[in-house]
């Protein structure tokens, strides 16, 4: 962009008017409002992605509700997901027509659905308006970073990012952080949308009243440090709208670089295990390791919250230092150790509540560590090619980031194949725990077992509300009492009660099917659905589930396989990206700059004294 001279004065902010219409700062904002606007963009983030994340903290329960399968819903995401990378485009036209408005108003319509998705009772209806979600999504996933980056000179960039990241990292938390404090007193999973569209427009009230962005004249200048702040405004009062509108023209063919496309694919390959987490997460703990709900979200709320902080953290590490790809490199190498130890994990069903927790979270530090660093060495990139179109250089990521996503969520219900199975059977397998584990305390076929049975294995019993395992409560529950066989069968109706019955029949059946031995569906029916269909359906299941529960560990590690293939690749690419990695020879590049800016900045003064304009070339 070429800086001219001429004595054009900075426009006024057009009063009210401007405030809530256009919202344009014609001058760069101080400290204080500069973190002010730069808050509100990350608490609009968070919002967004707060929203978006609902339904992965609420999977094993949507699921059955809507009558889900798991692959119908995969392939929602894969659609939804889709749309967010043409909307992403679309995010593009905000270095044209501004980017706080479309933020605003964007937030408000995804509230709206929010709140409507709780008369939604069909999947489909669910569908449409989880894919208008994912269109405004794709929209802020571009406007609102780049609104950070406008707010951010390229010495606090690092940080600016990580607070942006934590639109992501944080709605998930918060998705999981209040599921798993609210889901077990308010049962309607539909109190979640409630709650979380109710925040949403709360964020969108403050938004609207406060939220700015800086004119087309400050936002399309490059501004490497807060000293910079009198050049930029000095070189904005020269500037003409057709200087401004030569600088946005041709916006996409100026940004489809190489090197901007191949950051964007490494960066989106190497969040694969990122954007599983954020949508399967919670269904991985729940399947592979037998994890209830808010257990499963209690471990995500672990995972989340140290990713943000992370973030966060070596965000401003990088802006210290002065350089990014080292802490992308480590970043990089540190999740491919981790995904390793979360592979093996896999193959030990049994193991530990905050084992688990251990491996995610140290996952979470190795993520934070390459994507916030990363997050700001490509606006820097984007910015080297042209920062008037610094959208239009996020769109062409967000659009591939979204392409990768929607493709990676094809291609999972290929690889993960038992989940449907286990996420349809989800009842029916709570219901077989409970009688597994009574089988210890149940009497054989001519006496009481020897030991009593504990009150939590009854109570696991009666709480299905199934009448098999309520006889089986029952019958157990009086031979602990009595010691007589004859007395418990009779307190459970007699041998001419039909559970009772079933009951008889049942158990050999249930060993041969957990042993993997052929039972065929006339035969269960033959033995025990003619006294008891509730038996004969809780077999029918456990027959689906007995395969899929062995073949589901493999698959999982099959997809974190794919993930760790793509932190490799990103590991690779780091070293085709922009950037130093000598703090040192990054602190010459900021000297050199200074110095220009130093240069510079005398010879608009000197112009502006030989044509009489004032001595200051800033107007703060």
């Amino acid at each position: 962009m070429t800086v001219a001279t001429a004595e054009a004065p900075v426009p006024t902010s057009g009063g009210i008017r401007n405030a809530l219409g256009r919202r344009q700062l014609d001058s760069y904002p101080k400290t204080v409002p500069r973190l002010g606007y730069l808050g509100i963009v990350t608490l609009t983030t968070i919002m967004l992605y707060y929203l978006y994340y609902e339904e992965g903290a609420l999977t094993p329960l949507m699921l059955p509700y809507y009558h889900m399968s798991f692959q119908y819903f995969l392939y929602l995401l894969v659609v939804s997901n889709a749309i967010g990378a043409f909307s992403a485009l679309i995010g593009g036209l905000s270095d044209k027509i501004g980017r706080a408005n479309m933020t605003i108003y964007g937030t408000l319509v995804v509230g709206l659905v929010q709140l409507g998705i709780t008369g939604v009772h069909s999947k489909f209806g669910f569908a449409l308006a989880y894919c208008l979600i994912g269109f405004v999504e794709g929209v802020i996933l571009v406007s609102t970073p780049a609104l950070m980056r406008d707010f951010s000179p390229q010495m606090g960039r690092g940080a600016a990012m990580g607070f942006w990241a934590l639109g992501p990292t944080m709605g998930a938390l918060a998705a999981s952080l209040v599921a798993t404090h609210t889901l077990t007193h308010l049962h309607p999973w539909q109190d979640q949308f409630i709650i979380s569209g109710l925040a949403c427009l709360a964020v969108v009230v403050i938004a609207f009243c406060f939220l700015r962005e800086l004119s087309p004249r400050l936002r399309d200048q490059l501004m490497v440090s807060e000293e910079d702040r009198a050049l930029i405004e000095a070189r904005a009062r020269g500037l003409s709208e057709e200087d401004v509108s030569a600088a946005v023209s041709h916006p996409f063919r100026s940004m489809l670089r190489l090197d901007l496309i191949s950051s964007s694919l490494a960066v989106s390959l190497l969040l694969l295990f990122y954007f599983a987490s954020v949508s399967v997460l919670t269904l991985y703990w729940v399947v592979v390791f037998g994890r209830s709900t808010p257990d499963a979200n209690g471990i995500n709320v672990w995972y989340a919250a140290v990713l943000s902080g992370t973030l966060v953290l070596f965000g401003v590490l990088s802006d210290r230092l002065r350089v990014r790809k080292p802490f992308m490199l480590v970043g990089a190498v540190a999740c491919i150790v981790m995904t390793v130890f979360l592979i093996l994990q896999v193959d030990h069903p049994h193991t530990g509540y905050y084992s688990n927790v251990l491996v995610v979270v140290l996952l979470g530090v190795a993520i934070g560590c390459a994507y916030s660093p990363w997050m700001a060495n490509y606006t820097e990139q984007v910015e080297s090619h042209n920062p008037a179109l610094t959208a239009t250089g996020l769109a062409i990521w967000g659009w591939i980031l979204r392409i990768v996503v929607a493709g990676s969520f094809l291609v999972l219900p290929w690889v993960i194949t038992t989940s449907t199975t286990l996420v349809d059977n989800q009842g029916a397998a709570k219901t077989l725990e409970a009688i597994q584990a009574a089988v210890p305390y149940a009497p054989s076929t001519t006496a009481c077992a020897s030991k009593s049975a504990p009150l939590s294995v009854v109570a696991g019993l009666r709480a299905t509300y199934e009448p098999g395992p309520r006889t089986l409560a029952t019958v157990i529950t009086s031979c602990d009492r009595s010691h007589d066989l004859l007395a418990a069968v009779s307190a459970a109706g007699g041998l001419s009660s039909p559970q009772v019955q079933g009951l008889l029949a049942y158990n050999p059946l249930a060993l041969a099917i957990e042993k993997g031995l052929p039972v065929s569906d006339g035969e269960i029916a033959a033995k025990v659905g003619v006294h008891s269909q509730n038996l004969e359906q809780l077999l029918l299941a456990e027959k689906r589930l007995v395969p899929a529960e062995k073949a589901s560990p493999n698959e999982w590690k099959r997809w974190w396989k794919v993930c760790l293939g793509g932190q490799v690749v990103f590991g690779l690419l780091v070293f085709t990206m922009r950037g130093r990695w000598s703090p040192r020879a990054a602190k010459r590049d900021f000297d050199d700059h200074e110095h220009l800016v130093a240069e510079e900045l005398a010879k608009i003064q000197s112009e502006r004294e030989r044509t009489g304009e004032a001595a200051s070339p800033a107007s703060s």
